[in-house]
C-alpha cells in the first residue's frame, strides 16, 4: 500500500534511481529540483530535503517569487515512486501556469493510479489548510494528467500560454455548494 511521507534523506538511493528514469534534463513536476541543487551527493541531497521541509513552514522566509509549499513523496515498501506538492497560495505565475498542486510519478510506476491516489489525499490536506478550491494545470498533450484531474473533480476553465508555457487550467472545489 502506498503512503505519502515528508521528504527524507533515507530514500536518497531510490530517489536517484527514480530521477534517472526521466529523460536527462526533464522537468519533474512536484519535485522542486532547481538547477543549483546538488541532489547526487549525500550532503547536497540532505540540504535539498531540508529546503523542501522548510518551505512548508510559514515562518520560513522565502526568496522573492516563491510561495510556501508542502511536499510529500509517494512511497511503497521503501521505494520512491513520485512526489506531490501543495502550494499554500498562488502568485501570478502559479495562477497562470503552475497551480496549487503539482505531481510527478516516476516512469516505471505510472499507470497504476498513484497520481490520482496522491491527489485525493492532497485535496484533503488542502481542505484542512482552509482552501476552498485549488487550481491544477497540465500541458495539453498530457491526457493522463487531465484525466486524473477530472476524476478528482477538476473543472476545466481555460488553456493559457504564458511565455513558453501552455497549460490547461482546472479548478477543483473543496467545499460543498
Amino acid at each position: 500500500m502506498p503512503e505519502l511521507i515528508a521528504p527524507t534523506t533515507r530514500l536518497h538511493t531510490s530517489w536517484i534511481e527514480a530521477r534517472d528514469e526521466w529523460p536527462l534534463g526533464a522537468h519533474m513536476d512536484g519535485h522542486s529540483v532547481r538547477a543549483t541543487d546538488d541532489v547526487d551527493t549525500a550532503d547536497g541531497f540532505a540540504t535539498w530535503v531540508q529546503r523542501l521541509l522548510d518551505e512548508a513552514d510559514p515562518a520560513t522566509p522565502l526568496d522573492e517569487g516563491l510561495v510556501h509549499c508542502t511536499y510529500r513523496w509517494i512511497v511503497e515498501d521503501g521505494e520512491y515512486l513520485g512526489a506531490i506538492a501543495l502550494r499554500h497560495t498562488l502568485n501570478d505565475f502559479l495562477l497562470n501556469v503552475g497551480g496549487h498542486i503539482g505531481y510527478g510519478i516516476r516512469p516505471s510506476a505510472r499507470r497504476q493510479g498513484l497520481a490520482g491516489w496522491a491527489l485525493g489525499r492532497t485535496l484533503d490536506t488542502a481542505r484542512a489548510r482552509g482552501l476552498d478550491r485549488v487550481l491544477i494545470t497540465c500541458i495539453p498533450s498530457n491526457t493522463a494528467s487531465a484525466r486524473t484531474i477530472e476524476k478528482n473533480g477538476g473543472v476545466y476553465e481555460d488553456t493559457r500560454t504564458t511565455g513558453p508555457d501552455t497549460v490547461k487550467r482546472y479548478w477543483i472545489p473543496l467545499t460543498n455548494p
